[in-house]
């Protein structure tokens, strides 16, 4: 404990880690998923579970990429060609842009493609083909074609020891190119429900994968099929004197940073957004948060400059400018290539979040 607190995602309170936490959430209860049978899942088991159910509601539904006929280098995929046989599971060679390729085409002609991109590092060699080709293929034909069936899926993010090439993420890259999607769940019961919608929504999506939650990030997991809204991001503790804003493993650090303030400036009270969708992302939620609190703090582990809180940030001070009391705060990685022994000062910990809500609070 720190003075008195728990911290990290084994104690977070965002976490819905009984059957009684999955009954009482409102967003189940409205998808009529809140009474039914439960699992103890982790976020790989609960990204496994999704994947089973999209293949057996979906016969034309196939999984590929690197590996992931024996797991996956993460397990994500273990099992799923004993259940649905090698020609709906299969490796890929290592090429990304032949799997990107290889998935538009699949798409394109009908088939539910789900690729997995082994590690989110990796997916820039694929760049051309997802965003000259999934994201314009229905905008280049009239809509006569599209490639609406492709979900790439792809572990990202920090995971304390990865260095450059195992650590990077790129959601910005691709948060600037219409006609894709870009979800970042934060636990299992969300990467469930996530996962299952962007498989199904009518256009190709990326899910980037916290994979320090693969095993960390522990729920109880409804057992049935369910869809979250893409797009629509989550008032996880409502507050009334700043707005904090994050997605995927960031919200355990803001969830932290929080707890602090509110323990040591009594009467402060922090509202907590998880925007879950990044492209395109429910600015109208954040928005009318800061309209009420006036203060607004935004965190993510990307480097700073150019990275998805700056365009949060102008979108807020466009809409919010009068209402607004303090400048608005962003706290993310550092710009430089992501450090190995290093990477405890890149990081946009609980405490650098902490200092930039009281400096926002101070103002």
């Amino acid at each position: 404990p720190v003075r008195g607190l728990e911290l990290g995602v084994a104690h977070s309170k965002l976490l819905l880690q009984t059957v009684s936490a999955v009954r009482g959430n409102a967003e189940l209860q409205k998808l009529g998923v809140a009474n039914s049978d439960t699992r103890k899942m982790n976020m790989c088991q609960a990204i496994n579970d999704a994947m089973r159910i999209a293949m057996a509601s979906d016969n034309t539904a196939v999984v590929f990429g690197e590996d992931v006929a024996f797991g996956g280098v993460f397990r994500c995929s273990v099992g799923l060609v004993d259940d649905y046989g090698r020609e709906r599971v299969f490796n890929t060679p290592l090429t990304e842009q032949g799997i990107a390729g290889f998935a538009i085409g699949m798409a394109s002609m009908g088939h539910t493609a789900i690729a997995e991109v082994q590690f989110a590092d990796y997916i820039l060699p694929a760049f051309d083909q997802i965003a000259n080709e999934a994201a314009k293929f229905r905008y280049r034909s009239g809509n006569e074609f599209n490639a609406g069936g492709l979900t790439i899926r792809a572990p990202s993010a920090a995971v304390g020891h990865g260095g450059l090439y195992h650590s990077q993420s790129p959601e910005a890259l691709f948060a600037h190119i219409p006609g894709l999607k870009v979800v970042i769940p934060r636990s299992a019961v969300q990467a469930k429900g996530l996962l299952l919608s962007a498989i199904r929504d009518p256009n190709p999506t990326l899910v980037f994968e916290p994979k320090v939650l693969y095993r960390s990030a522990v729920e109880q997991v409804p057992v049935d099929d369910y869809m979250l809204p893409l797009s629509q991001a989550e008032i996880l503790k409502p507050g009334s004197d700043v707005t904090v804003v994050g997605y995927g493993s960031q919200m355990y650090a803001l969830e932290n940073a929080i707890q602090m303030v509110e323990r040591d400036i009594p009467g402060v009270s922090c509202e907590l957004i998880d925007l879950r969708t990044v492209l395109p992302y429910d600015a109208e939620t954040v928005v009318q948060s800061v309209n009420k609190t006036g203060r607004l703090v935004i965190a993510h582990e990307a480097p700073r400059v150019q990275g998805f809180a700056a365009e949060l940030a102008a979108e807020v001070q466009d809409q919010c400018f009068l209402r607004l009391e303090s400048p608005i705060q962003r706290v993310c990685g550092l710009s430089v290539p992501h450090p190995l022994v290093y990477e405890r000062f890149y990081m946009p910990c609980a405490v650098r979040v902490y200092e930039a809500i009281k400096r926002s609070l101070a103002y």
